[in-house]
């Protein structure tokens, strides 16, 4: 004997019921499925960020670090370069890369015409001798009375070069050095720019240093 629900109300809800049952057990997944992995072991990986290429963060000479090539001159490898502390055995490494990274752009007279004042402008402002050939160049340091930073004996020139600098009449020397300061502390691949600029000198041309500003 069959017995019927006491009112129409409890049968909707009864049949209510068992649909939402049959509904649950259709979501539910048939067979066996693979554990989820763990969040620990799940590996992510970001994309690599770009590295800056290296630079030589060492102060020049009477003003402020000079780490990079000026203008339009590339910055050079800092894996094309010796190992710091290689002595004169690596400077003719770092000659040729400083040439592949800015080529010449100067007739060769000009450029011999500028690198030698361009070394001697470093040694005075590095060492202090000779700065009297240049008065308008040291002025602005008490007349040139400044005290060396860098002790002759251990001073040299690693690489130089000439190039143009934002016009045909104006050009830059840029030179790599090495030093021992009055501390002691011995150090290498440093960067310094000179720039001149041409002039006309008693009917002729010639390049004349610009001042440090």
């Amino acid at each position: 004997m069959t017995t019927l629900p006491r009112s129409p109300r409890l049968l909707l809800v009864s049949s209510l019921a068992l649909a939402a049952l049959g509904v649950a057990l259709l979501g539910l997944p048939h067979g066996p499925q693979p554990p989820h992995p763990e969040p620990s072991s799940v590996a992510t990986s970001d994309p690599p960020s770009a590295s800056p290429a290296p630079t030589d963060d060492k102060a020049t000479v009477g003003r402020a670090p000079a780490t990079t090539l000026t203008g339009s001159a590339p910055q050079v490898r800092g894996s094309a370069l010796p190992l710091h502390g290689e002595s004169v055995v690596g400077d003719r490494a770092v000659q040729r890369s400083l040439e592949k990274a800015w080529p010449a752009d100067l007739p060769v007279q000009d450029e011999r015409e500028l690198l030698a004042p361009g070394r001697e402008l470093l040694r005075a402002d590095a060492t202090g001798v000779g700065r009297s050939r240049w008065p308008h160049v040291f002025s602005g340091r008490s007349g040139g009375a400044v005290a060396p930073a860098f002790a002759t004996a251990r001073f040299r020139i690693q690489a130089a070069i000439a190039r143009s600098h934002g016009g045909r009449d104006r050009a830059v020397v840029h030179l790599v050095w090495a030093g021992t300061d009055r501390g002691g502390t011995f150090t290498d691949l440093r960067i310094t720019d000179w720039y001149f600029t041409r002039t006309m000198q008693k009917g002729a041309t010639t390049w004349t240093p610009l001042p440090q500003t």
